[in-house]
């Protein structure tokens, strides 16, 4: 029976603006700057337009030490950065496709 729970050990369950639980799947922990960031990909229905775009978020710890907390990055310097690691990181594992 424990062999069915074996693939979602990477998946996460975050609750969005609206309150709505939305599932992504945990790809990396980067740290930068003595502050950890989330990889997430989000786990949507195929007719998501935004597919394969990852979510970075900053962990933030919570009183509560078995939990923590994750909140959006409005820097986009960090974001860059964020990423540019992740992608140097899993570079032979992810096919990356630069924007104009």
């Amino acid at each position: 029976m424990d062999n069915e729970n074996e693939e979602l050990d990477n998946i996460i369950v975050l609750n969005d603006e609206e309150g709505k639980e939305v599932e992504f799947e945990f790809l990396d922990l980067v740290e930068l700057d003595g502050e950890e960031y989330v990889v997430l990909l989000p786990i949507e229905d195929e007719e998501s337009e935004d597919e394969g775009e990852v979510v970075i978020l900053k962990v933030e710890d919570t009183e509560n030490e078995e939990e923590e907390s994750y909140v959006s990055v409005d820097d986009e310097e960090i974001l860059n950065q964020v990423f540019e690691i992740f992608k140097e990181k899993f570079k032979d594992e992810f096919n990356f496709i630069e924007e104009e």
